[in-house]
């Protein structure tokens, strides 16, 4: 069955989280994604919150960047969300928006050396392992989780370019592709990941979760055509959808064909009515999804 999610843009103030994660929950959405975009809202502590305000949606985080983030504290974060909501966090690491990361300090001369050192840290902590590494960018001695989770845990890694597509098939055990991948783009990242992956020997399955911009309601065309012009993505085909539910399941099943496991519906920044959208991805698009 396909997975089906919607986003929770940072474009909205955080005291509008609530009423949109409870709805999520109450509505049968299955999955909520947030965003750590600088410099509007963490990922950790707005999953938290979501977390708690919850029953059984499962919640994102797509994605925390890295060069922010010392690896000890990712997981650490990482560790106690999973022991407290076990089966319910999903988190995704990545590069992070470059100009951001020179706006704090911390652009990292080799992104891809840093994510792949990041991953192999994080994910042998969260096994509760204790390392010692010398890395180019991840140095850790002596360390270990007094609290790792409980079971084994996935994390994915937000991808784009070829590089990081095999990375993220090599090192990570899914990978996040954003809403300016068309359904080819889908394909040809399912090849690098999977050349990833024989190139790493590993045989496990590998989840693909790809946002696709959204519009529906009164608008929706033109509100969909702005926000991808904003983008300098209007000459792209197949990108993004505007319509209603059986022109939105379409689109989510084009993305399937293409080599998509979880497709999560991403909003106009300019989205009307958060809770309504919500509903409408858990309760018309989900009933013709397969």
């Amino acid at each position: 069955m396909t997975g089906l999610g919607a986003v929770f843009r940072p474009q909205l103030p955080p005291e509008r989280l609530r009423a949109v994660v409870e709805l999520a929950d109450a509505s049968g959405l299955e999955e909520l994604w947030l965003w750590e975009d600088c410099f509007r809202e963490g990922g950790i502590s707005a999953a938290a919150a979501a977390l708690a305000w919850s029953e059984r949606v499962r919640i994102g985080v797509g994605l925390l960047p890295v060069p922010l983030r010392n690896v000890a504290i990712t997981a650490m974060e990482a560790a106690t969300l999973y022991r407290l909501f076990p089966g319910r966090p999903v988190l995704a690491v990545g590069h992070g928006v470059q100009d951001w990361m020179g706006q704090v300090g911390a652009r990292a001369e080799s992104p891809v050396t840093l994510l792949r050192e990041h991953l192999d840290a994080l994910r042998a902590l969260l096994r509760g392992e204790r390392l010692t590494v010398q890395g180019r960018y991840v140095k850790l001695d002596d360390v270990g989780l007094d609290w790792p989770p409980a079971g084994p845990v996935e994390i994915l890694a937000g991808a784009g370019g070829p590089r990081t597509l095999r990375l993220s098939g090599a090192a990570a055990d899914g990978t996040v592709l954003t809403a300016s991948t068309a359904p080819d783009g889908v394909r040809r990242a399912r090849q690098l990941i999977d050349e990833g992956r024989e190139s790493a020997g590993r045989t496990e399955a590998h989840q693909v979760v790809v946002y696709l911009l959204t519009a529906t309601g009164p608008g929706a065309a033109a509100r969909l055509r702005a926000e991808l012009a904003e983008e300098g993505l209007e000459s792209v085909p197949d990108l993004g959808v505007a319509g209603d539910a059986g022109a939105v399941a379409k689109a989510v099943q084009r993305l399937v064909e293409a080599g998509a496991d979880t497709v999560v519906l991403q909003p106009t920044g300019d989205e009307p009515d958060p809770e309504a959208f919500v509903r409408f991805a858990a309760e018309e698009v989900r009933a013709l999804v397969p």
